[in-house]
């Protein structure tokens, strides 16, 4: 079986950890359930992901040396 999430083309997924979670909503002014969604089930996802934890997507960008975006996961 493949790893997917070890794969060259796929971003760093990172769980963030519950003041880092408070500090992006603060930063953004949005509730956590307005956070886009990824599904449990992404193989990309790090195997202790759980539901209701953010995730931070850190890809590569043309315009910018890296882009982040943060995804609430969800069953």
């Amino acid at each position: 079986m493949v790893d997917v999430s070890q794969h060259e083309l796929v971003p760093d997924h990172v769980l963030l950890e519950p003041e880092e979670v408070d500090e992006v909503l603060a930063e953004y002014d949005v509730k956590r359930t307005n956070l886009p969604k990824i599904k449990r089930t992404d193989p990309a996802l790090p195997d202790e992901a759980e539901v209701g934890d953010v995730v931070k997507i850190t890809r590569n960008s043309r315009t910018t040396e890296e882009a982040v975006v943060y995804r609430l996961v969800v069953s």
